[in-house]
């Protein structure tokens, strides 16, 4: 018996003897297994929605389009403004106040920018008080003298007559003196000098009193108008310029560019010097736009004047507008080989920017349009379609999966697809890369 319990005693392990590390050891090999069930776990959950998540896809709308009229020629261009305007100054000056940003709509003579203008101001009143004294003069001038200078003239002459019978008595006094030796030969030179002094003074006075009376010359009073008209010119001068320190538009339309700030210099010449700005903002009619072309001769022939054509952005699938040809250059481009052709929106929209791409379809006006059903056809890009067994589709997005719908093709034009069944025009149809490894049930999610 106590054999057996100094065996069972063998076997007890000794905890005091236990060395420290193994039991630090222990706990991190704990630790560790935790983490990496942890990791994966969370592998395993971004496997599976991977598995699950949807493949983003690039898509389009169908574009409708009567058939009663056949395409002749598709081609590419950009949207323009048919009139472009960049809003200038008459004159040179800081930037006091912009008030208009790019997208606003404005009316026509609406003030857009205000320049600096005291130095204007002050030549303006400057030009105004000297057109104010030439009236002055040209006004006095054509009145004549008045009443009170003419009196004067008169009180002048009557003093001059006078003056002038006093000297001349005084003058024959001495004269008689001498005779009896009482007066000498240097005083009566002296009393005829008066006398001779006072009859000239008489009649300059006279002469004086009647020009008076007669008022200014009439080669005096054309002198004062044309100085008076001098004068007007330079006032209204000097009021264009000083109006021109406000900036108006020429037409309605929409702001396009802003080109300046307030405190920027801005001046007469669109070219800019010393970091001066040549104009203010770009303006154009967004009602009036159009579609630049440039058509290579060897398709030349199928266009001509006021021809009808449908229009189709890049940015608007989906929308279709109708235009015709407005302009077609009257020469060749030799280095391109192509002519340059502008299409008229009809009907254009807000969606309708400058600058976008275009895709214009021109119609045959010669087709026997009585002869051809008034269907609908749905235009989709070329690379939309895919070729199966049972024959070509279009795989569209239908609750977020993917659903093959097979369609008729009726013609090709360029790179667009003429669907006449197969599609209702309300589909998201996929395009791009993915198609090849789409298949029916797939999900995915439009690209926004």
């Amino acid at each position: 018996m106590d054999n057996l319990s100094n065996e069972l005693h063998k076997l007890k392990i000794d905890k005091s003897k236990r060395p420290e590390a193994r039991t630090s050891s222990g706990a991190m090999n704990y630790i560790v297994a935790l983490i990496l069930i942890a990791a994966l776990a969370i592998a395993g959950f971004q496997i599976s929605n991977r598995m699950n998540a949807a493949v983003i896809v690039d898509t389009v709308r169908p574009r409708v389009e009567a058939s009663s009229q056949s395409a002749v020629l598709v081609a590419t261009g950009y949207v323009i403004a048919h009139h472009k305007i960049q809003v200038g100054s008459k004159v040179m000056g800081r930037v006091a106040w912009i008030g208009v940003e790019k997208g606003d709509h404005v009316k026509k003579d609406q003030a857009v920018a205000r320049l600096e203008d005291r130095e204007y101001r002050a030549q303006y009143d400057q030009a105004l008080a000297a057109f104010e004294g030439a009236e002055a003069r040209l006004s006095e001038l054509q009145r004549g003298s008045r009443p009170e200078e003419i009196e004067r003239a008169r009180h002048d002459v009557s003093r001059a007559e006078a003056q002038l019978r006093t000297d001349e008595a005084q003058f024959k006094r001495v004269e008689g003196l001498l005779k009896e030796g009482v007066s000498s030969l240097q005083a009566l030179d002296e009393a005829r000098g008066r006398a001779e002094t006072s009859r000239a003074n008489l009649a300059s006075l006279q002469k004086t009193y009647e020009l008076i009376q007669k008022g200014p010359r009439q080669e005096q009073i054309d002198n004062a108008r044309s100085e008076a008209s001098r004068a007007r010119g330079a006032v209204d001068y000097a009021k264009s310029i000083l109006d021109a320190t406000e900036i108006r538009v020429p037409i309605e339309g929409t702001i396009l560019e802003r080109n300046v700030e307030q405190g920027e210099m801005v001046t007469t010449s669109f070219v800019g010097q010393s970091g001066a700005k040549g104009f203010v903002v770009t303006l154009a009619n967004l009602d009036d736009i159009q579609v630049e072309l440039d058509i290579n001769q060897n398709d030349f022939n199928r266009i001509g004047p006021d021809q009808p054509c449908t229009v189709v952005t890049d940015a608007f699938p989906d929308r279709t507008y109708k235009c015709r040809v407005e302009e077609i250059a009257p020469e060749a481009n030799r280095q391109k080989a192509t002519v340059q052709v502008k299409v008229k929106f009809l009907e254009p929209d807000e969606f309708i920017k400058p600058e976008m791409n275009a895709r214009v379809t021109f119609l045959d006006t010669a087709a026997k349009t009585e002869k051809v059903q008034e269907t609908k056809l749905m235009i989709v890009p070329k690379r939309a379609i895919v070729e199966r067994e049972s024959g070509r589709a279009v795989l569209v997005i239908s609750e977020g999966k993917v659903q093959p719908k097979p369609v008729t093709v009726q013609k090709e034009v360029g790179g667009d697809v003429y669907i006449s069944q197969g599609l209702i025009g309300t589909e998201s149809i996929i395009v791009g890369d993915q198609l090849a490894q789409l298949k029916a049930g797939d999900k995915v999610e439009s690209r926004k």
